[in-house]
């Protein structure tokens, strides 16, 4: 008898946070379209007056016209950050534009991701909420893991792109998976000049939290 009302209990408990989630991922579906549009029309439109600052860098257009002018006034002054960086590595000035295309793709990519992140998040509370404390174990799992790899995605890409892993933004990558990587580092080689071995530890922890998943039923 108690277990029986005990079990109604849980599964009206269930609906009610299915109804009230079902609802918050709805409108948080919708600003997540709203994101993507932005960003993709945040780059379209970067990507045009980025063509058109390296066509005024490379001489492809007239410097000394009136948008040569403007483009060295206002959009050159925002890529000196950049340029510096470039030139670090080895590059040519004029690739400035394009790298900033990349780095702002990126970081569309990343928020993209991040949002991605939180909503699986609501997810797995809503469907752990219901199930007693072993839901809360399955929530936990993914929470750590989640965000373990999380870690590591700003951790590669932090690497393709070359930069300073003491930034604040990467240095909390680097606290949380440098004792996974450090190992993995002394016996996978680089391939050329990609490090592969967060790729590995990604799927690493894929294998692990699936582990954890099952021997908690």
């Amino acid at each position: 008898g108690d277990s029986l009302a005990a079990a109604h209990l849980i599964g009206a408990t269930a609906r009610t946070i299915l109804r009230n989630v079902t609802g918050v991922l709805a409108g948080f579906d919708l600003a997540l379209l709203a994101v993507r549009w932005a960003l993709f029309a945040l780059a379209v439109f970067l990507f045009l007056v980025f063509a058109l600052d390296w066509l005024v860098r490379t001489r492809r257009i007239n410097p000394f016209g009136p948008l040569a002018r403007f483009f060295r006034r206002t959009v050159d002054p925002l890529l000196v950050p950049i340029e510096r960086r470039v030139v670090r590595a080895g590059g040519m000035p004029a690739s400035a534009p394009w790298w900033a295309l990349v780095a702002v793709v990126v970081g569309g990519i990343l928020l993209i991701l991040l949002l991605q992140f939180v909503r699986e998040m609501i997810i797995a509370v809503a469907i752990s909420s219901g199930r007693g404390p072993r839901g809360y174990y399955h929530l936990i799992v993914s929470w750590t893991f989640g965000l373990l790899k999380l870690a590591l995605i700003v951790r590669i890409i932090a690497s393709w792109l070359q930069l300073n892993e003491y930034r604040p933004w990467i240095r909390w990558s680097v606290s949380l998976t440098e004792w996974l990587l450090r190992p993995l580092r002394s016996i996978i080689p680089p391939l050329g000049m990609f490090d592969v071995s967060p790729l590995v530890a990604y799927l690493i922890l894929v294998l692990l939290e699936s582990f954890m998943h099952s021997i908690g039923g």
